[in-house]
Order: C-alpha cells, then structure tokens, then sequence
C-alpha cells in the first residue's frame, strides 16, 4: 500500500460516499492513520446490528478505527494519542466540538457539497435541484464550531459535462452526488500538500450571503399532479436516493399512497413512468391508471 508518510491525518466519515472520497486519497497515496465513524446500528426489516461503509473500508485496508457514541473527554484523549496533523471529514454524521476540532496541528477540513456561503446544512445537493439552481459546485473548508461557517481553502463550479456521467440538467440527486464527489476527490488531493506546507491561505465566508438548507422529511416528497409540473418533476429528481416522492390516489373508495420510481418531463408536461402503488410491486403508471379505471 502506497502511503505518504509525511502526512498522518485522521479521517471522520459514515456512509459510501465518505468511501468514494476515501479511494480517492488511497489512490494518490494519501492513506489515514486512523479512521472515526458512527456505531454500528440496526438496520432493515430484522433490525439487524450493520455496521458503516467506511468502517467496513477501515477493516478492509486494515486501518484503525473509533466508533464513539459521544465526543466526549474519554474519545478526546483517545484521538490525541494518535497525533494527527490534520482531520479530513465528510459527512461523519456529527458536529465535531471545539476541543475535538483543536486536536489537529492543522486543523480539520471538510468537504461540502455547494459553493459557500450558499446552502449550509445538511441537504445542499437536493436544495440545489429543488431552486433549479445550476451554479453549483464543492467547497472545502477550514472547519470551525458553527455549521459550515469556516474559511473555504479550495472551491470548484461543477461543469456538468466534464466528468464521467455527462449530466443533463436536472439531474437526479444520486447523479450530482456522484459527480460531485469525483471533483471534491480530485481537489482535496490536489489541496492537500500544499495545505500543510502552509501555501494556501484560507479566505473567510461571506457571511451576509450564507443561506441555509435543513432535513427533509417524508411529507416534503408529497407532490400535487395537477399542479406544477416542472417544481414537481424538480422533487422528484432532488429526493430519488433519500425521501422519494408520492402522492395519493382513490381506488375502490380506498385512498392508497403512490411512490414514483421514475419520470420525464417533456414539453412542458410531467410524465410519471414509473410506480410503486401501496401493498403492489413497482410497475408502469400505464399499468396502475389502467387499474384505477
């Protein structure tokens, strides 16, 4: 395994796309001393104890790793014996207190998905697409205790044609996920060294333009078909990989909820393609209007 020494960092990350930024750094040599992720939990209809991706990852490439259910004074001295001169964190699942963030010589940097200060928070992918808003790109940023409020070290707009996936606007959430993870590897490798050497300065928010984008639940996926076609074309392309979208329909008096699985929209009109009606097995929205009939 190819590890530049001279580096001895500690990773915080929780689910697969914390791994696709792990590859990234172990294929340019950058290999963490030490991986911090959630606890095991249950998962699935058995509730069965899973653990995280990236814990899986750490064992696979036989790294050390923390699962601390707090951030308390026991894992901060746990995490000091290890020494690292830097913390990279990509969606760990927790906010890292002050004296966790103070640990590191260099600070700790973390990767988010939007230009800041533009959508802090915890859905910046989906708000980006639910705004219809293609400015859009990764930012690395010196982290501090308030949410994404830290200098940015690096940041790049997203050329939706560059990489791999040749996105057509508005893309699917898991598509500009994926995509934006190719550019954030790229740059947080690139950034890297010349980080800890000191070469690179980093640029203080604007805070007076930070907004702010929250969690979304299950009743934000709620869509009206006789209204809006493009916003709600817009959810369902934001909420494919997290919350999906429904709506609800009347079948033998019974009011049944409709998850959609796949849409277009062409000339100016919504087309649903796909359906999962409830107690049934996906299938065409041909095939359910037909049954409604």
């Amino acid at each position: 395994m190819i590890q530049d020494s001279r580096i001895k960092f500690a990773f915080f990350g929780t689910p697969d796309l914390s791994v696709e930024i792990l590859e990234s750094l172990k294929k340019n040599g950058f290999v963490p001393s030490l991986v911090v992720t959630n606890p095991d939990r249950p998962q699935g209809r058995k509730m069965l104890l899973t653990p995280p991706p990236v814990k899986l990852w750490a064992q696979k490439n036989e790294i050390r790793f923390l699962q601390p259910e707090k951030l308390d004074f026991a894992f901060n001295l746990q995490l000091t014996t290890y020494n690292p001169q830097l913390f990279i964190v990509v969606a760990y699942g927790k906010i890292l207190p002050k004296k966790v963030l103070e640990i590191p010589e260099k600070g700790a940097l973390n990767i988010h998905y939007s230009l800041l200060p533009k959508y802090r928070g915890a859905s910046p992918i989906e708000s980006a697409i639910l705004n219809d808003d293609k400015d859009t790109g990764v930012s690395i940023m010196l982290m501090d205790e308030k949410m994404d409020h830290g200098p940015i070290v690096a940041q790049k707009n997203l050329e939706l044609t560059t990489y791999n996936l040749q996105l057509n606007w508005p893309p699917k959430a898991s598509e500009l996920r994926k995509e934006m993870n190719l550019v954030a590897g790229e740059l947080l490798v690139k950034i890297i060294p010349a980080f800890i050497a000191g070469e690179i300065k980093p640029k203080e928010q604007d805070h007076s333009k930070a907004t702010y984008c929250g969690k979304f639940t299950k009743n934000d996926g709620l869509l009206d078909l006789t209204e809006g076609p493009y916003k709600n074309f817009l959810k369902i392309r934001a909420f494919d990989d997290s919350i999906g979208t429904h709506f609800f329909s009347e079948k033998n008096g019974k009011k049944i909820r409709v998850v959609i699985k796949d849409a277009e929209f062409k000339n100016d009109k919504l087309e649903v393609l796909k359906v999962v009606p409830e107690g049934k097995k996906e299938m065409t929205y041909e095939v359910f209007s037909r049954g409604l009939r």
